[in-house]
């Protein structure tokens, strides 16, 4: 049973006074509950542990060299194979970061998985939940798992790092029109200049060119008003697979950028690799019974289970199917028509109203940050943002 602790006070002084004005847009605060999971340390340690030993699991889990029937079966388009591949082979494709979605069931920690290229919610994660243990006078460091700042502007330093022949400048793209994605953007933008980039510019994908000819070859972003600057290092809050479907010609000159070293990008390719669900299956076969891994496959299963699209995202099309077979929840998207891997169900812990939790920990080199959504059906990124309390 979730333990609920009331949070007074408003938290958007409180992120106001510690400089993060734009951490409480309303597309990052509006569902922050105003209250916190009690969450006991030792329980705490165990999601960070079991996300580090996750990451390790993937990692060992693909072959090298990649094979093509690997990348069919995760459903990775073809016009990535080739950045896919580079970026998988080169350590200079520094994987930033990643959000585990797990859940604590009667039987442990389980993966439920892993959003490994474009995870959002770093502001109610770094900022604001921490925000609200302040408004409530809460606050003391020791009391929330919350390294994400800091393990985003230490990844930001080694990839910089591992690529001193690129200029450290760099421009963070998200989709139009989206007040979620560009905050979550600011606070990569925020980690960047900490970390010793001299420009860190966000941008809509719409004010990015791309280049492949001549002295214009690179990668652009308009800074001003009929101001263009070229960047060395690129970071697109952009799905790769959206990428290579509805702009092909972009994610071809992308990719050829890639390949010469004209820009780097973040997340790279191979973060494909582990964001696409079907590795749940994969990983179930390479590691058969692992105590954090659900049953997983790409066939239907029998007894109680869901089926999710092997690219689908924010938690849409998921489907339950239940012990008699027949259907029970689903939550609507546009992602139904795609190849589907078959989850064991999960049991998530509940509260005394009955609303159901999932842990989310951050991976940023190491699993570095806890936070928590509820809802009384499937957890999708409608569901509410709830902060933590270590006891």
């Amino acid at each position: 049973m979730i333990s609920l602790l009331p949070l007074s006070g408003d938290v958007t002084p409180a992120v106001r006074a510690l400089g993060w004005d734009w951490a409480v847009e309303d597309a990052c605060a509006a569902y922050v509950a105003r209250e916190a999971v009690q969450v006991p340390e030792d329980e705490a340690e165990a999601l960070l542990e079991a996300a580090d030993t996750l990451y390790e699991m993937l990692v060992q889990a693909i072959p090298d060299p990649i094979p093509d029937d690997l990348l069919q079966l995760l459903a990775i388009p073809t016009n990535l194979w080739a950045a896919v591949r580079h970026s998988w082979n080169d350590e200079r494709h520094w994987h930033l970061y990643g959000r585990f979605d797990l859940a604590h069931t009667p039987d442990g920690i389980k993966l439920l998985e892993f959003n490994a290229d474009t995870a959002t919610s770093l502001p109610e994660t770094a900022v604001v939940q921490w925000a609200s243990l302040v408004a409530a006078g809460q606050a003391d460091e020791e009391r929330q798992a919350n390294g994400l700042f800091e393990g985003l502007q230490s990844q930001l330093e080694e990839w910089r790092h591992l690529n001193p022949d690129l200029d450290p400048t760099l421009l963070l793209v998200h989709l139009p029109d989206s007040a979620e994605d560009e905050t979550n953007c600011a606070i990569l933008a925020e980690a960047a200049r900490a970390a010793g980039f001299t420009t860190a510019h966000v941008c809509s994908v719409d004010a990015m060119q791309v280049s492949v000819a001549g002295e214009e070859r690179g990668v652009w972003g308009q800074v001003g008003p009929e101001q263009w600057q070229r960047f060395g290092f690129l970071f697109k809050l952009v799905p790769w697979e959206i990428l290579a479907e509805e702009e092909p010609e972009l994610t071809a000159d992308l990719a050829q950028l890639l390949l010469t070293r004209d820009v780097i990008i973040a997340n790279p390719a191979y973060s494909l690799l582990f964001q696409s669900k079907g590795l749940l299956a994969w990983l179930w076969k390479v590691f058969p019974h692992h105590p954090l891994l659900l049953e997983a496959s790409l066939q239907p299963l029998a007894g109680h289970y869901v089926s999710k699209p092997l690219l689908g995202r924010e938690g849409q099309n998921v489907v339950e199917v239940q012990s008699n077979g027949q259907p029970g929840a689903a939550s609507e998207g546009e992602f139904g028509e795609q190849p589907q891997v078959y989850q064991r169900w999960a049991e998530l812990p509940q509260d005394a109203q009955q609303r159901r939790y999932q842990a989310g920990v951050f991976w940023a080199g190491e699993a570095c940050a806890l936070g928590f959504r509820r809802d009384a059906g499937f957890i999708t990124n409608l569901s509410e943002f709830v902060p933590h309390l270590l006891t």
